[in-house]
């Protein structure tokens, strides 16, 4: 870790996070390089660089997930640092130690952070010592179906079968009773070998209704960590978030409490440095366990800027300068409530099946607390190579009510034709008692969300499955 003054930092991302991680680089005075692929060579991201290079072919393996072509052109324009945004090789071990190894700040954790937290087997094992609480289970990878089959025996059905290296839902099967296990065991190992090249799976006990409570986390070079406090991420569409918010209505000051210190301890076990996600499954009567870490910016990180007045991308830059955390954990406040609702490029009434299109009518809603992070301008293409998120729609109001209804003035003033996309759920969603109320948990859509398809489930499911696993590279193990 260098000590010294960041003044160029090579965006390695594309859309809505590149074109985020840029405003605050104009902010502090920073100038910035752009990657794109061939298919993004009109996208706006690459106009509002100071530099732009392209990186390859549409494909993101021959382009955003080009490591050493990505380091070749940060040599080439001399950035200081790489800023890799969330997705492609955010969470790639091998890439932050080939910036490293190559003279080049990687702004986020060290490559031992990523690895331990990058697989939910050596995560779980990282943070037992620092008393974390965990979902019973197995506390290795299990290869043999007699031995998962008999520890699932042991803590009861249901349980959980998971990819050890998976993020997204794949890989991750429930098991009801013992009849099931063998084909849903199997199932999950193909599901983990194809997705990750990994077919490590372990069990754990499923909890009935969860919420997925989450918890932003910052930690600098010194040993200072602090936790920015929680939010709530539980309306979800194939274990995928689709809405999120801060502070959760569930959670009071004890729990916050409780939370943000077990978060604390988990940055503490992987000696973590940066912005980083601790991420919970909370039962609803006052118990939460670990799932698991994101050692990166998360996609949602704006609902937590809103209500604490900090700017996280900033606080990345800082501390990848070395510089020390000067927010103590007294001084962060919870103020007001935002909520953020993610415009994808998705069917809700054909089982949320990505589609594709050219915007051609593409119109922002403005007013007070209102906050858009998009990646598209009018006569963009919403291609099929990458993942279909158009845009993140963040309102911001004095509690949870006020927030609500400026996110429904803002959905009814946000028109986009072209493509078919999630704004058409979120009437239904923010008019929802059950959302209203707060007391929803993470199967809210398939339990209460009756659209008719056109396609029957199972094909839409499939049709799902595979766009994830062909163009959505969430997370790459490094």
């Amino acid at each position: 870790m260098r000590d010294k003054k960041i003044r160029k930092i090579l965006v390695a991302n594309r859309g809505e996070i590149a074109r985020r991680i840029m405003r605050t680089c104009r902010k502090l005075d920073i100038r910035t390089v752009a990657i794109y692929s061939e298919a993004d060579r009109h996208s706006p991201h690459v106009r509002e660089a100071d530099e732009a290079y392209l990186v390859g072919p549409a494909k993101a393996q021959e382009s955003y997930l080009n490591s050493g072509k990505i380091i070749e052109i940060a040599r080439a324009c001399a950035a200081d640092a790489i800023h890799p945004g969330y997705g492609f090789l955010s969470e790639n071990a091998t890439f932050a130690e080939l910036a490293e190894a190559n003279q080049i700040t990687f702004i986020g954790p060290t490559p031992h952070a990523i690895r331990v937290m990058g697989n939910k087997i050596t995560a779980k094992q990282a943070v037992i010592p620092f008393d974390v609480p965990l979902i019973r289970g197995s506390d290795h990878a299990m290869a043999d179906q007699k031995e998962g089959k008999d520890l699932a025996q042991t803590i009861g059905y249901p349980v959980l079968i998971k990819a050890a290296a998976g993020g997204g839902g794949k890989g991750m099967r429930i098991v009801e009773k013992a009849e099931d296990f063998d084909s849903q065991f199997e199932r999950a190992v193909s599901e983990a070998r194809a997705a990750f090249g990994d077919g490590s799976v372990f069990i754990e006990k499923f909890v009935q209704n969860p919420k997925h409570i989450e918890v932003q986390i910052l930690a600098d070079i010194h040993g200072h960590t602090i936790h920015l406090g929680e939010r709530e991420c539980s309306i979800q569409r194939r274990h995928q978030k689709v809405v999120e918010e801060s502070p959760s209505p569930v959670v009071d000051d004890v729990l916050r409490q409780r939370l943000g210190e077990a978060a604390v301890q988990v940055a503490k076990a992987c000696l973590y440095r940066g912005a980083g996600t601790v991420e919970f499954i909370y039962d609803g009567h006052d118990r939460f366990y670990f799932l698991e870490m994101n050692t990166r910016l998360q996609v949602e990180h704006p609902v937590t800027e809103c209500v604490t007045g900090l700017d996280l991308v900033a606080w990345q830059i800082k501390i990848a300068e070395g510089a020390p955390l000067t927010v103590l954990q007294q001084d962060v406040k919870q103020r007001g409530h935002a909520i953020e609702f993610r415009v994808y490029a998705e069917d809700p009434f054909n089982q949320f099946l990505p589609n594709h299109g050219v915007l051609s009518t593409y119109t922002l809603p403005h007013g007070p607390g209102i906050r858009v992070d998009d990646a598209y301008v009018q006569g963009s293409e919403v291609g099929l190579f990458y993942d279909p998120m158009i845009a993140k729609l963040i309102a911001y109001g004095d509690d949870r009510q006020d927030a609500i209804e400026k996110l429904k003035k803002a959905v009814a003033d946000y028109h986009i034709t072209g493509v078919t996309t999630t704004l058409s759920f979120a009437p239904f969603l923010l008019n929802h008692p059950l959302f209203l109320s707060g007391n929803f948990n993470t199967q809210f859509i398939q339990d209460h969300f009756q659209a008719q398809p056109s396609l029957p489930p199972w094909m839409a499911y499939a049709a799902a499955w595979i766009y994830d696993r062909e163009v959505q590279k969430l997370r790459i193990p490094g």
